[in-house]
């Protein structure tokens, strides 16, 4: 039976809606894919504890953590990775990368422009379809 492994990412936005996106760097595996910040969550933790935690590990910034927008499984041939996914903002500091080659603020409209890791692909998909939403209702 494959592993899963349990992670939480955070769409993080900014006062303009802009969403963070993080580059996985050459040394991470999936290098040079995009992906929502955040980590594996540790036994005993609950996903936006890690998400706190990954967060001010990786990005040097305190977040706070809101709703569930995805919860996807992708099989990545040896493992299974359980993706779960939260609209954050930024309470204190400012993200800078530890461990990413690069951040960068996109308009959800634009996030189709990136490559995405696979298992982030159902949330950015999700969060497009949100906006496109709101834009038809406003």
């Amino acid at each position: 039976m494959k592993k899963t492994i349990k992670v939480a990412g955070a769409i993080i936005h900014n006062e303009a809606n802009d969403i963070l996106c993080a580059l996985r760097s050459n040394t991470m595996s999936l290098p040079n894919l995009w992906e929502f910040p955040g980590g594996k969550i540790e036994e005993g933790e609950q996903p936006k504890e890690t998400l706190r935690r990954e967060i001010q590990e990786e990005l040097g910034c305190d977040i706070e953590v809101f709703d569930l927008v995805e919860d996807t499984s992708y099989d990545y041939g040896n493992v299974i990775i359980n993706l779960r996914t939260y609209h954050a903002r930024i309470v204190a500091d400012k993200p800078v990368p530890a461990e990413h080659a690069a951040l960068l603020w996109l308009p959800v409209t634009s996030l189709q422009s990136l490559v995405w890791a696979p298992a982030d692909i159902p949330a950015v998909q999700h969060i497009m379809a949100a906006q496109t939403e709101i834009t038809v209702s406003a």
